[in-house]
């Protein structure tokens, strides 16, 4: 039995169209429906036929739906959620794909009082974005994280968790606050890093940029690979999460410095150390599959 008959996407990029190719390819006789503000994305979801119907509102899109998934940057999730609130159907489920999770549930709860809302995170994307970026298979053997609040019904949360399964994802469960310290550490402060370093190389006066591109070595390849992700998500990132972002800031802070003292004085034996125990957290990524352990990354060499 399918978890729901009619699921409601509302926000059509990477993810969100995502979403509608898996639901497509796993639950092909679930009603899709889908709504983006942007009318150029509306046209081009029409264009491709990712969903059933395209609406021209959010409160339209939602009026017959069992699931409502917003897939919009977590800056947005309450606004957006304002703008359906008065057309929700009261049996529908609420949740969402933002990489925050405690303050959006506030944001859902505040707009939408008495509504089941049921926040999710699944931990899979490219820096690539836009409807014609997303695909079937984007959560196959990816995490999707479920963070309901105590007061949640099993039912739905279980609801919910069925749905990913669908889709290929493997299911966690916590707490929201613990879900926002995790992802400071393993998505967000990487990011910040990557368009850190990203920034440092093209503000250098004595480096062209023609000299950065042409130089480009595969760390700082990687680097700008996840500097090239949406500008527009991950501001709203940041500052959602700012307080598990800065908590790990400082701890990365105090760990770089360390790092510094040892290649000043020579200590060798330290950094040694500290790059053995990193190689094997890499393999331990690559042993749980959340990576290839293809040679370059998996990278082609034609």
């Amino acid at each position: 039995m399918l978890p729901f008959a009619r699921v409601t996407i509302l926000g059509l990029g990477l993810i969100g169209s995502s979403i509608a190719r898996g639901v497509r390819a796993t639950m092909p006789t679930v009603r899709l429906t889908g709504y983006d503000a942007d009318t150029d994305v509306r046209a081009t979801v029409a264009r491709m036929a990712l969903v059933d119907d395209v609406a021209d509102s959010a409160g339209t899109a939602v009026i017959d739906a069992d699931l409502v998934i917003l897939c919009v940057p977590v800056g947005a999730m309450g606004a957006v959620a304002g703008e359906f609130a008065a057309d929700l159907p009261a049996d529908a489920i609420v949740s969402d794909v933002g990489s925050c999770k405690a303050e959006v549930a506030r944001a859902l709860a505040a707009a939408l009082p008495g509504a089941t809302i049921v926040p999710a995170h699944p931990v899979a994307g490219t820096e690539r974005s836009g409807p014609e970026a997303g695909f079937a298979t984007l959560f196959k053997g990816r995490w999707c994280i479920l963070t309901p609040a105590t007061q949640t019904p099993e039912a739905a949360t279980e609801r919910v968790r069925a749905f990913w399964t669908r889709l290929g994802a493997e299911v966690e469960i916590m707490a929201a606050e613990h879900h926002d310290r995790v992802l400071a550490i393993t998505s967000h402060l990487p990011h910040l890093i990557a368009y850190t370093i990203v920034g440092t190389a093209s503000d250098l006066e004595e480096v062209t940029q023609g000299e950065v591109i042409k130089y480009s070595a595969g760390g700082f390849r990687d680097f700008t690979r996840i500097a090239a992700s949406d500008p527009t998500m991950w501001r709203d990132v940041f500052l959602t999460n700012r307080e598990a972002v800065l908590e790990m800031l400082q701890r990365f802070s105090e760990d770089l410095s360390q790092l510094q003292r040892a290649i000043r004085w020579g200590k060798g034996d330290e950094l040694f150390d500290l790059f053995t125990r990193t190689r094997a957290v890499r393999r331990s990524i690559v042993e749980q599959g959340q990576d290839d352990a293809a040679p370059d990354f998996g990278r082609t060499h034609d």
